[in-house]
């Protein structure tokens, strides 16, 4: 959380992602992972959807970064966080969801949830310029639901 110029932590759970549709990028802490889908976010950042309807949720699985550099991942996502206040960052420090919704190491999954919390979309590893247009396709239909 970033308020008032600082930066605080605090717990989450998925029950928090009810209420918007939502696209979560799950990403290992490195630069390789988070390159990965980055035309996504881009073509999410051009689109500019509607913040009370629409979050992007970004979990950084830093037990998945080279090692020594999980300081500069913290900084990077605290950076993201300045530039994008209405984006949700989340540092999962243990791998626990990478290990339970079986993604692979060292990569990035996009799963899109609707205003409901159910999953609409889910891919593991990097997007095709196709499945990119198939995501922002799928965003206004489920802002209309």
């Amino acid at each position: 959380m970033y308020q008032n110029q600082q930066f605080s932590y605090q717990n989450w759970n998925s029950a928090q992602l009810v209420g918007k549709v939502r696209v979560i990028q799950h990403i290992a802490g490195r630069t390789s992972a988070k390159d990965m889908n980055d035309p996504l976010i881009s073509a999410i950042k051009a689109a500019n959807l509607a913040r009370e309807y629409y979050q992007t949720t970004t979990i950084v699985n830093t037990d998945d970064a080279i090692i020594g550099t999980g300081p500069f991942v913290r900084s990077s996502l605290e950076e993201s966080k300045k530039t994008f206040p209405w984006s949700q960052f989340i540092v999962e420090s243990n791998g626990n969801v990478r290990k339970a919704w079986q993604l692979e190491q060292k990569s990035s999954a996009i799963v899109v949830l609707d205003k409901r919390g159910q999953v609409r979309y889910v891919k593991d590893g990097a997007l095709s310029a196709q499945e990119v247009q198939q995501v922002m396709n799928l965003l206004p239909q489920l802002l209309k639901e």
